[in-house]
């Protein structure tokens, strides 16, 4: 999330209603109802860790092991077999 200078995007007669309520400080304005975006889904963290899930459970079933993938990828082996169990009970 980035930061926009109100003055370059509200009209001077709201920026000083706001000002009667917040002077000078940060101020965090939600998106409407329905405009909101899931976690990972602006920055492609939520595509990127379903195809690396993916990858782990194909590995998986060619015959890589649980101790190998936690190797591999820098996760524990709980986080593993969590991550194979997720991916298993999707594709059933």
């Amino acid at each position: 999330m980035g930061y926009v200078k109100a003055k370059n995007i509200l009209p001077e007669e709201v920026i000083k209603i706001i000002q009667e309520y917040v002077d000078g400080e940060y101020l965090y304005i939600p998106r409407k109802n329905g405009n909101e975006k899931s976690w990972g889904e602006k920055n492609g963290t939520r595509h990127s860790l379903k195809d690396r899930n993916s990858e782990i459970f194909n590995k998986y079933n060619s015959g890589c092991t649980v101790g190998e993938l936690a190797e591999q990828y820098f996760l524990s082996e709980k986080s593993i077999s969590r991550i194979i169990r997720e991916v298993r009970k999707m594709c059933a």
